[in-house]
């Protein structure tokens, strides 16, 4: 580290080792600063103290670094240091190379792909070290943490309760990190017919015009995904390489596929000029390349024209039996619709607030008023509804908000009985409505439909462990971890089932995981000082709750732990705390409290005013193991019979 005190302990991002002439010096440091900010641990030569072996140190050093980042500059290429360096890292398919002044590397180096940092402002935030970090995640594999790109409309930060990722809420993009494909691994050859589709970037200089690119390749990324003879890399994972200028040929290994397709966008005075290529991931060579100039209105028939030609390239022939077209379930032909889809998509997706999710429903309205027949549009209205809903404080307009939700779901399925997320989104209402045993025919039909897609794999999983079904649920979000393997999410999902099965060293695996892709996702800490608690692990249990972010579950752990080890009235500053900011909406919190402190009558009459109150965290219930001291009670099993979930735990 730039200090001298390298901590590795204290990071969870890559190993790396910084290579540089002595002249660049001041250049090394400040690319230094930027990465051990990004959580990687830094191993370069300012870290080394009077009196070092110099040379065993840096032959250590380069041995064991996840991934060896040079910095070629003229002096760079006289340094016969830089170049020994630089060639054990190419020997280790760990070479990472920029060029501070714009020039070449010597030869015998240019076989990758080299980033331009002879303009870099020094910002975290800049295309060039964006592209690094893409660099380091595809060759390291390992998570490096990126700052989190903002959607128009997404302003405010969320607080309260978020229940938006319950039981499949959150059917689309989730921000990950590069890299974090060691987590799950694909075979060494990489699978034929399996393709990312890497966000297309938007040419037009407007920011606010990216959703319109990336939310083409999604499309794209959906319709191909519905061919049962390709499989799809999941969006979480694809968009970590977003603007990423590293080699394909490293990206497609990093996510375990044999092509990628990239594109650009470049919309100006109502045509759309599109530009897409497939490169083979083997080679980094062009497989095929073509560009389409058009009218706005034409952008759909594109995205068809696209699909076809990609699935022809990549399979020898469609099979007709499995009645693909180049044309998803429940698509529009009005690109004003598709437009305002698009916009909405990116709203909800970044999950920014409930201004942004309402902000984002205003969209769907809008896409659906210019076609009353876009079932994509109407499944993505019913599911933002039911998030709304769902962290809302005000009962009664939950009840309006989800009332509208089951009659845009029914009207998604009606349009296009195909289209999985129509499913999926009315089984997350019915779900959230606590009416798990109606809930589960339209999960496993989703199920069925979504065999291509993470985010529905994974949701639908969660609610098969949630009712007890675990060996589905696991194979259900084991697909999902091979589609998307950087989406922390899906790891979350496979957590959760995990944790419902009281199977804990494979649930702490997957938090692990959680944590090392999304260190501050919120409920992970919680759920695992949870697993520690019930192990007799009080200082583990301590551990995690204190590191918890989300402010619901670390009032609700801290009261727990406190209650438990520093009396009771430590306990009851918390929980007063968590009652009088969010009311009656966290019943169900109160009552895992109180079951913790043995109040097991308060315990139950909490429950039951979350079932009054619909509450949708009684979904957990079942396998919560911090309700476990009232678990044999009858009234706690009448609560679980009211809402259709099983009675016994850990059915593994």
């Amino acid at each position: 580290m730039v200090d001298g005190t390298a901590s590795p302990a204290t990071t969870s991002g890559p190993s790396l080792f910084v290579s540089h002439a002595s002249a660049d010096a001041d250049a090394a440091r400040r690319l230094v600063v930027a990465l051990e900010a990004a959580g990687c641990t830094v191993w370069w030569d300012g870290m080394l103290t009077a009196g070092e072996a110099f040379q065993t140190s840096i032959e250590t050093a380069l041995a064991r670094v996840d991934a060896v980042i040079v910095l070629w500059s003229a002096a760079a290429n006289d340094s016969h240091w830089v170049r020994d360096e630089a060639a054990v890292g190419r020997d280790r398919g760990r070479l990472v190379p920029l060029s501070l002044d714009g020039g070449l590397p010597p030869l015998g180096f240019r076989q990758l792909h080299v980033i331009d940092f002879s303009h870099w402002n020094g910002k975290a935030d800049a295309a060039p070290f964006q592209q690094l970090l893409a660099g380091v995640a595809a060759v390291a594999g390992r998570a490096v943490s990126a700052p989190v790109k903002q959607v128009a409309g997404a302003t405010g930060p969320r607080t309260g309760i978020d229940r938006r990722w319950l039981l499949g809420g959150g059917v689309g993009l989730a921000a990950a990190a590069a890299g974090g494909w060691a987590i799950w691994r694909q075979s060494p050859a990489q699978a034929q017919g399996s393709i990312a589709v890497l966000p297309f970037r938007n040419l037009s200089g407007r920011d606010e015009e990216d959703y319109f690119a990336e939310g083409l390749a999604e499309e794209l990324r959906t319709t191909l995904a519905l061919n049962r003879q390709l499989l799809v890399s999941g969006a979480a994972s694809a968009g970590g390489f977003r603007q990423s200028d590293a080699d394909p040929r490293q990206i497609a290994k990093a996510l375990g596929v044999s092509s990628l397709l990239m594109g650009t966008v470049r919309p100006a005075a109502g045509r759309v000029r599109i530009a897409v290529r497939l490169v083979d991931g083997s080679t980094g060579l062009e497989r095929w390349s073509q560009s389409f100039d058009r009218v706005a209105a034409d952008v759909l028939a594109v995205q068809a024209e696209i699909a076809t030609t990609v699935a022809d390239a990549l399979i020898s022939s469609l099979a007709q039996a499995d009645g693909w077209q180049a044309r998803r379930p429940g698509a529009t032909r009005n690109s004003a619709a598709f437009d305002h889809y698009l916009k909405g998509q990116a709203l909800y997706q970044s999950a920014a607030s409930d201004a942004s999710d309402r902000a984002a429903l205003a969209e769907y309205d809008a896409a659906i008023a210019a076609d009353a027949r876009y079932g994509a549009a109407h499944a993505a209205r019913s599911r933002c509804l039911v998030t709304i809903a769902n962290n809302s404080n005000d009962a009664d307009a939950a009840a309006r908000l989800r009332a509208q939700a089951l009659s845009g779901a029914r009207q998604a399925i009606a349009l296009a009985p195909d289209m999985a997320e129509g499913h999926a989104a009315l089984g997350y209402l019915l779900s959230s409505q606590l009416d798990l045993a109606a809930a589960r025919d339209p999960y496993r039909r989703a199920l069925e439909l979504g065999l291509g897609n993470a985010p529905i794999l994974a949701g639908c999983a969660e609610f098969l462990g949630q009712m007890g079904d675990f060996a589905t649920a696991r194979t259900a979000v084991a697909r999902a971890a091979l589609l998307d393997p950087l989406n922390p999410r899906v790891f979350r999902s496979k957590g959760v089932i995990e944790y419902g099965a009281r199977a804990w060293a494979e649930a702490a695996s997957a938090f692990g995981a959680v944590l090392r892709l999304q260190p501050d996702m919120d409920t992970v800490h919680s759920l695992m000082g949870d697993m520690a608690l019930a192990q007799g692990d009080l200082a583990g249990a301590r551990r995690h709750y204190s590191a918890e972010q989300g402010r619901v579950s670390r009032l609700r752990s801290l009261a727990i732990i406190d209650g438990r080890t520093a009396g009771r009235a430590a306990g009851e500053v918390h929980l007063a705390r968590l009652t009088a900011e969010f009311g009656d909406a966290v019943a169900f919190q109160r009552a895992e409290v109180l079951a913790q402190w043995g109040e097991r009558d308060a315990a139950l009459a909490s429950l039951e005013l979350a079932l009054q109150q619909r509450d949708s965290g009684l979904i957990l219930a079942a396998h919560d193991p911090m309700l476990d001291p009232v678990r044999d009670d009858p009234r706690f099993v009448a609560v679980l019979r009211a809402i259709g979930a099983p009675e016994t735990v850990g059915q593994v």
